[in-house]
């Protein structure tokens, strides 16, 4: 079966679990930042990487602080994605091939927000947005209002390109975050005060656990 096949097949595959995004990069250059075992690692070239949307609804009441339904509806949309994506490796392990899905939230260091690989990242490079001021991944239908997950794997899959792309004009996230984190260029977005803000609103029971989501509130993307 050839690559354009099986992509096809396995998109069809996973927009039949209800998601919304679904892309494939080609990760041999970004291996490097992966925390995963290397010997594992050296038989997988591929990301598959799904996204869900998020409610606008739910969002609709993050105005300056998180609040418990966004949070009880942030880890709903987590566990389908983690659920979406064990689907996913048992469907590529069925065809032959080796899959690995990495966990939509699984944090290792809360400091630096990061995990076993930045599903952002590989969502950039799997041609689903770029990277906002936010410090987000930014899609063009859906702004940064949905959630990632990641299957590595070594099945023959087309390629997605990184799209072109940038917020041009919109400060709108900059004006918004009650931490001041955001800044003009992503590059100096500032992690630590994005921490201490999570951290401040977790210790208030604004939300269960440490998430913020105002910035994701105002990057809408196209109506």
């Amino acid at each position: 079966m050839d690559k354009d096949k099986n992509y096809a097949r396995l998109k069809d595959f996973c927009r039949n679990l209800g998601l919304d995004l679904f892309g494939v990069a080609d990760i041999q250059d970004a291996k490097k930042e992966f925390i995963v075992s290397p010997e594992l690692l050296k038989k997988l070239d591929k990301a598959v990487v799904l996204g869900g949307r998020l409610s606008k609804t739910v969002l609709a009441e993050l105005v300056q602080v998180p609040t418990r339904l966004y949070s009880f509806h942030y880890r709903t949309l987590n566990s389908l994605l983690d659920q979406s994506a064990l689907k996913a490796t048992i469907y590529i392990e069925d065809q032959g091939y080796l899959a690995l899905p990495i966990p939509t939230s699984q944090i290792l260091d809360w400091e630096k927000q990061t995990g076993h690989l930045s599903h952002k990242k590989m969502g950039e490079l799997a041609g689903l947005g770029w990277i906002g001021r936010n410090n987000m991944l930014v899609n063009e239908k859906f702004g940064s209002q949905f959630r990632l997950v990641t299957i590595l794997t070594d099945m023959p899959l087309a390629i997605d390109k990184p799209v072109a792309g940038g917020c041009g004009s919109c400060h709108t996230c900059v004006k918004a975050c009650p931490a001041g984190a955001v800044k003009e260029n992503p590059s100096d977005f500032e992690h630590l005060k994005c921490f201490e803000a999570i951290k401040r609103f977790q210790r208030l029971q604004l939300a269960e656990q440490y998430i913020c989501g105002v910035c994701v509130n105002v990057c809408r993307g196209k109506k």
